[in-house]
């Protein structure tokens, strides 16, 4: 009676991790303001914040877990509306690169990305020549403009990430930087990292450098909501990619089977409201942290936490149904859960989830268990159709997000709608 968990994600170099078929695109979160059963925001931010300090600051640079490309994109414009030129970052499969003018703030509600950077170029030949006073002062402007923008929890301090940067070089630039932001120089430990290196950009000075400034206090996959963490639990920005490749709608009936920390709930709840929510899972000291996470979220009255083995049918959750959107990680067998047995747990949960499916249900599956996923697809058939599935990386890991419709015309279990 194991709990679904998955580790969280982390970038890194090319080849890219690809995915295949069309799965739903088109969806993108809403945001945070709390709405029925979930909550929603639009594109735009309240009111004017900080943004770039001069033409050569416009460009940011996003980062996600590899694998999520296409639907980061897909934020991106939804968000955003059409930033230009949306593009790879050179030798990277884990982040995308894009000229921006508008408000940075509106960046810190990307739920598919990792962490937003903003890239600003130098025309130097070495990191020495950044403390003369016009540089000085644009690196200076952008942690203003970072604290400014993070308002609700400002960075303090800041950090360099570069080859070096115990010189004394470093620390000189470190202590008039400090002086000219009034954020603390913490080595190793600050709150924001600048990093820097060698141009990479095609259009910046060849010979010159970038540094990157992170423009969220904490990376935005350092979820706020996460009160209670369970090892193993799916990284926020991979479970928040499951819930817009189910394409989500406020009509959803959503259930989330072995559920764990409740992360792939959240996130579908934060990406757009639903007209039901539950979480089942078997292990009551693991619902309480769902719970608490739920509540933290803001989220605690507008979902069910049922306790159960979906292996026995005839819960009193399953009244709930039929569910339009099934979500579930189920074990690897890693951290949690016993490779030996984990087949059959996946074929137990293709079976249930799809007895308490509505017809035409969206079920979303993330799992590291490829060959035994696939086998159980195959034994399954009858009930799912495939429609996509994305390799993405997380930890060492390779897991699959497998993207399946209910099929037409089979007998469905549930309650009443």
């Amino acid at each position: 009676m194991p709990p679904s968990r998955t580790p969280r994600s982390s970038g890194r170099r090319r080849p890219a991790a690809g995915s295949r078929g069309a799965g739903f695109r088109g969806a993108a979160g809403r945001g945070r303001a709390a709405a029925s059963t979930g909550r929603s925001a639009g594109t735009s931010a309240s009111r004017p914040r900080p943004g770039p300090t001069s033409t050569a600051d416009r460009r940011v640079e996003v980062v996600f877990a590899p694998g999520l490309e296409q639907l980061v994109r897909e934020e991106l414009t939804a968000r955003l509306g059409h930033p230009r030129a949306v593009r790879p970052v050179p030798g990277r499969d884990d982040s995308l690169f894009f000229d921006y003018a508008d408000s940075w703030r509106r960046l810190l509600d990307l739920g598919t990305v990792v962490a937003p950077f903003a890239v600003l170029p130098f025309a130097v030949p070495r990191p020495k020549s950044l403390l003369s006073g016009e540089h000085l002062a644009r690196l200076a402007h952008t942690l203003r403009a970072v604290r400014r923008i993070n308002a609700d929890a400002p960075p303090a301090s800041f950090r360099f990430e570069a080859a070096g940067r115990d010189s004394s070089v470093f620390q000189r630039l470190g202590e008039e930087l400090a002086a000219a932001s009034g954020l603390r120089h913490v080595p190793g430990e600050g709150d924001l990292p600048l990093r820097f290196r060698r141009a990479v950009h095609p259009d910046h000075p060849r010979d010159g450098w970038e540094v990157l400034v992170r423009l969220s206090t904490r990376p935005l996959s350092d979820r706020p909501w996460r009160v209670r963490d369970v090892p193993g639990a799916a990284g926020a920005p991979i479970a928040r990619a499951m819930a817009l490749l189910t394409r989500p709608v406020p009509r959803d009936r959503v259930v989330n089977l072995m559920c764990g920390s409740g992360t792939l709930l959240v996130e579908r709840l934060l990406a757009a409201p639903a007209r039901r929510a539950v979480a089942v899972d078997a292990d009551a000291a693991v619902l309480d942290a769902c719970a608490a996470n739920l509540a933290a979220a803001g989220l605690a009255d507008a979902v069910t936490v049922a306790e159960a083995d979906i292996r026995e049918p005839g819960r009193a959750w399953e009244a709930s149904g039929p569910f339009d959107v099934v979500l579930a990680d189920p074990p690897w067998g890693t951290l949690v859960g016993d490779h030996a047995r984990n087949e059959a747990l996946h074929l137990a949960l293709l079976e249930r989830a799809h007895a308490v499916a509505a017809p035409g249900a969206r079920l979303a599956v993330l799992t590291h268990e490829v060959r035994q996923m696939e086998r159980c697809l195959a034994a399954t058939g009858r009930l799912w159709e495939p429609v996509g599935e994305t390799r993405v990386f997380q930890k060492g890991h390779h897991p699959r997000i497998y993207l399946l419709r209910a099929r037409h015309g089979e007998r469905h279990g549930g309650g009443a709608a």
